[in-house]
């Protein structure tokens, strides 16, 4: 069959870019003109994907008469040991003209961005057209209507959870503080005072740990919709990865492209947030936003504006939704990376000594705004929060939620570990978030579960010269190598000040 070319699979993880290689003198390529980077269309029966091309030097690894699919590619297709693909150019993506209307200033409808996001879902729109639509939306670029539009244009291309009219609580953090891992806690109290709360949750990006990474390594997360509905439905509660189910699936197309680009769009995580929430069946949602000079909303300004328009958004979509305005000076509890998160997580559920405090505090209160939203008696629900993570309920009810889920599984700490000493005496007066997050990250976290970075002292604390002030953990001394030289070029992570006597 000379139109068509035998399918391997090349065994690279793209995330969810489909990817094709073909080689350099491969007759359909040549035929059809196909470069580097060109979109192609590969047909395999009834099924079909858009590609990215790129192009692998004659006699090295593939041959010319075969194209390999990368491990994204191979499982939207469907394809199979000895199959045989297709190849043409695709029909030009619909949504492209709207994109560029939008870089130009169109204010764009729920249809308009109902195609954009059809077509990302059909991967018809390439990298540089995906940024180039999320550069348009950058800052102020989508007003209020746009985003309620662009928000319900996500929700309806995925699937919709829904609980027979009956309050479903659930709770967010916009980001930008390590360690922040309040869901698990919050989940054990909500669920044990009776309340429903199925939450679901992200994997790291750009970060150390997402809640699903650090939820992970206690219990498994990656269920399905029937069995997510199980355990809410048995123990009021689950804490599971969003990505297994298909519930406004076109937003980690956008983050792939947003988070390393650093783009800053209101209107772009207002849709984020709210249409994710909506898609679990949610009812009331408490939004944690925390600010800081170096978290992702850096005043009380950036702040009430994110709020206002979360509100609004969320009104006309029929979600409730309620603030709760934090301090992002600093990161959160003692660690950060996935294993020594949950460490943190069950400190403070077992009521242990040294469980840090601030991850505690933290918890109550947004556990302790959901119970208000619940009984609709506002100021009582803190201390109720309190009582049940001190009775140990909270406690119970998290075990039970592990166990509904998969089993529990207890966090363990990483091999090879590092003190990092302070180079002055003084007053540890900030920690810059994101330098602490990076150096988290080149010790391995999150794909190595037991790496990251474990707090010794916290803000505002006295310290003397040589005293630890956080140690680096890995998995393997190459990795622990490649943290510490980066926090030896990053002193400024952490900033001492003199003493005032």
């Amino acid at each position: 069959m000379t139109d068509s070319l035998l399918l391997v699979p090349a065994g690279i993880d793209t995330y969810r870019q489909p990817v094709v290689y073909m080689t350099e003198d491969c007759h359909i390529c040549r035929a059809e003109g196909f470069a580097a980077q060109t979109r192609i269309r590969i047909d395999l029966g009834t099924r079909w994907i858009v590609a990215t091309l790129n192009v692998v030097a004659t006699g090295g690894w593939l041959k010319s008469d075969q194209a390999a699919l990368s491990a994204p590619a191979w499982s939207a297709l469907a394809a199979y040991p000895g199959c045989r693909g297709q190849f043409s150019h695709p029909e030009p993506a619909v949504s492209a003209s709207l994109i560029r209307a939008k870089a130009y200033g169109k204010r764009l409808s729920k249809k308009d961005f109902g195609a954009i996001v059809g077509d990302t879902l059909n991967n018809r729109l390439s990298e540089i057209e995906l940024a180039a639509f999320l550069t348009a939306c950058t800052g102020d670029r989508l007003d209020e209507n746009e985003t309620v539009a662009l928000t319900q244009a996500m929700l309806d291309a995925g699937d919709r959870l829904d609980w027979g009219g009956r309050k479903i609580l659930d709770k967010h953090c916009v980001g930008g503080l390590p360690g922040n891992r309040t869901t698990p806690i919050v989940v054990g109290i909500v669920a044990a005072a009776g309340e429903l709360i199925p939450k679901t949750s992200s994997r790291a990006i750009t970060s150390p740990a997402g809640t699903a990474d650090t939820m992970e390594v206690m219990a498994p997360v990656n269920l399905d919709a029937a069995a997510l509905r199980a355990v809410a439905e048995s123990e009021g509660g689950c804490v599971v990865w969003g990505g297994a189910l298909n519930l406004s699936p076109a937003d980690d197309y956008f983050i792939r492209i947003e988070r390393p680009l650093d783009l800053d769009s209101t209107g772009q995580l207002v849709a984020s947030v709210l249409s994710k929430k909506a898609a679990v069946g949610s009812t009331h949602v408490l939004i944690d936003i925390p600010v800081g000079p170096t978290a992702k909303v850096r005043s009380r300004s950036a702040a009430d504006i994110l709020g206002a328009r979360l509100t609004a958004v969320g009104r006309q979509i029929g979600l409730n939704v309620e603030l709760h305005v934090s301090d992002g000076a600093g990161p959160v509890g003692h660690g950060i990376g996935p294993a020594l998160e949950a460490m943190d997580v069950l400190a403070v559920l077992r009521c242990q000594a040294n469980a840090p405090q601030d991850l505690r505090s933290r918890a109550l209160d947004l556990a302790g705004g959901l119970l208000d939203i619940a009984s609709g008696d506002e100021g009582k629900g803190r201390s109720r929060a309190e009582a049940l993570l001190d009775s140990r309920a909270a406690e119970k009810k998290f075990m039970a939620i592990c166990m509904a889920q998969g089993g529990f599984r207890e966090p363990e700490p990483a091999p090879q570990q590092i003190e990092i000493l302070a180079p002055r005496s003084g007053i540890l007066n900030a920690i810059d978030n994101r330098l602490i997050a990076r150096i988290a990250k080149l010790a391995g976290a999150p794909r190595q579960k037991s790496a990251g970075v474990r707090l010794g002292v916290r803000l505002g604390e006295k310290v003397e010269a040589g005293q630890p002030l956080y140690s680096i953990h890995s998995a393997t001394r190459g990795e622990l190598a490649y943290a510490r030289n980066y926090a030896g070029t990053h002193p400024e992570a952490f900033s001492i000040c003199e003493e005032v006597t």
